[in-house]
């Protein structure tokens, strides 16, 4: 019996390991990305692109640290209802919510570390961008805001 629940925990944590290694394996591309605040102001960032289902279910699960001029956007390729959440996510977050012509729909600010709980876009939208919880505010990024996205989607070359 001792033997089983050392086998047992043995290959619970090789499996632990695995699906951590297979997290930090996920590869995505970067490029810097510019929004045009309601004022005028250009703001630019460094952005990893999440656009395979692979990567956008993983998208900043597990990051603890994010950069105040960084962040994911998250490029769904058809306009739509988008719902996310936090889980496995240790940072506080704002998403945007940006339709397909880029123009920001809806901020959802400073989400819940962890949180299990659906957030939704309130309306159809093709990207979401996550920056650290409360950068929204500080660089002026608000509903009416164009990000210029490239025309084909995803990072541009």
């Amino acid at each position: 019996m001792r033997e089983m629940i050392k086998s047992a925990f043995v290959a619970l944590f090789l499996w632990a390991l695995a699906g951590a290694a297979a997290a930090q394996a996920t590869h995505f591309d970067r490029s810097m990305l510019t929004i045009r605040t309601v004022e005028g102001k250009e703001i630019a960032l460094d952005v990893e692109w999440a656009i395979t289902a692979d990567q956008r279910a993983h998208g900043l699960m597990f990051r603890e640290e994010l950069g105040d001029d960084q962040g994911m956007i998250f490029d769904f390729g058809t306009t739509r209802d988008v719902m996310m959440w936090m889980k496995n996510t240790p940072l506080s977050l704002d998403m945007v919510f940006i339709d397909e012509s880029g123009l920001v729909k809806r901020i959802a600010s400073r989400t819940t570390p962890f949180s299990e709980t659906i957030v939704g876009s309130g309306a159809p939208v093709r990207y979401v961008l996550e920056i650290r919880g409360g950068q929204a505010t500080a660089l002026g990024i608000a509903e009416g805001a164009i990000v210029q996205l490239p025309p084909s989607g995803g990072p541009s070359d």
